[in-house]
């Protein structure tokens, strides 16, 4: 028997299809994009296909948004998708080793084979459950940790989890940065967020276009606008996703 496909809600041409135990994985091309489909509804990555290294979705490149804060030497990303936000990260820290963590194989290689995922010596990916590999990082290992796990239609309920959070201090070196992608804010007198502050003295928030909410959290005092102009230019000229205007939508949480 053949794989299903829905006939896609997102416009372009279908230009290959997957299949594995957890469903199809589309990969859909219009005149200036490549992007990443579960279902054929929702777009899960998307690229400019003259400059793959670029991501196209304005929370992809508020995750990113760290990187200004701090150079990190170890990256752990949580969930690989295209590969928008670890490529990005590879190309604006030449120095640091970037640790992806991706549950689908297959997902992995349409990474790799249709959004020009790079194969370097710095960037490791491992096929595994996320959960599981990050009980098993050691303590204090990492200096910042990416998470953004989704499956065809929600948010995994894993990062919505205390002990998710916990295990996340847990890993992170003293001054190490959380980027979270939640596809809602937490509720304010809720469990999760009180693990937040309890976990991370420093909390940020930025809303993007599409009602994302990416959480950034750290374990110091920190002022996001006191970042140099040069240092957003800096970052502009390896990576133009708008620096300058992605800062301006950061707020305290």
């Amino acid at each position: 028997m053949g794989t299903i496909i829905k006939r896609p809600d997102i416009k372009g041409d279908i230009v290959h299809v997957a299949n594995d135990r957890y469903g199809n994985i589309l990969v859909i091309d219009d005149r200036k994009h490549r992007i990443l489909s579960f279902d054929s509804v929702f777009e899960q990555s998307k690229i400019l296909r003259r400059a793959p290294h670029v991501p196209v979705h304005e929370y992809s490149r508020a995750m990113l948004l760290p990187i200004a804060f701090a150079r990190p030497d170890h990256i752990t990303v949580l969930g690989l998708g295209a590969g928008v936000v670890a490529h990005g990260i590879h190309r604006l820290l030449p120095d640091s080793q970037v640790h992806v963590v991706e549950l689908r194989q297959k997902v992995f290689e349409t990474a790799r084979d249709w959004f020009s995922f790079p194969q370097h010596e710095r960037l490791h990916v491992t096929v595994a459950d996320a959960w599981h590999t990050l009980e098993t990082l050691p303590g204090a290992s990492t200096a910042m940790i990416v998470t953004d796990l989704y499956s065809a239609d929600r948010m995994s309920p894993l990062q919505a989890q205390r002990r998710f959070i916990k295990a996340c201090a847990r890993a992170l070196k003293p001054d190490g940065w959380l980027v979270l992608n939640y596809h809602r804010m937490p509720e304010p007198d809720g469990n999760l967020l009180r693990e937040l502050k309890r976990q991370f003295p420093c909390l940020l928030t930025f809303k993007s276009k599409t009602n994302n909410w990416v959480i950034y959290g750290c374990n110091r005092a920190f002022d996001p606008w006191q970042i140099p102009d040069s240092v957003l230019k800096g970052l502009e000229e390896q990576l133009p996703v708008g620096w300058p205007a992605l800062m301006k939508k950061i707020r305290v949480l």
